[in-house]
């Protein structure tokens, strides 16, 4: 029978620590919301340039940018965007709580080597 792995265990114990729930609590309260808000703008973008493509077609003023090129680009920007916002928001929130468990779990590996 193969020994237990000491690291495999603590990660398990790691995981069902009421620290790294915080953690990934504080994770998904923040990544659920901007993808379903991401995911529905993409969906509208795909729907009405299939279903209305005359919308996507009208000119904006006397030029030849339309609002499908509009919406395009604004994918573009949403998605930089949402990674600037997540970046800092990791930054600031994320890292100082994951910090300490994983400098924990770091120290059970060295220590089981």
């Amino acid at each position: 029978m193969p020994e237990p792995d000491p690291i495999a265990e603590r990660s398990a114990e790691m995981q069902r620590s009421p620290e790294f729930q915080r953690l990934r609590r504080t994770f998904m309260a923040f990544i659920v919301p901007l993808v379903v808000v991401f995911l529905a703008w993409y969906l509208a973008y795909v729907l009405i340039a299939g279903f209305a493509p005359g919308f996507f077609a009208t000119p904006i003023g006397d030029s030849n940018i339309n609002v499908g090129l509009l919406f395009g680009l604004g994918q573009f920007v949403t998605t930089f965007a949402i990674t600037m916002l997540y970046s800092r928001w990791a930054n600031r929130t994320y890292d100082p709580i994951a910090e300490p468990l994983a400098h924990e779990m770091e120290r059970a590996a060295g220590a089981a080597r």
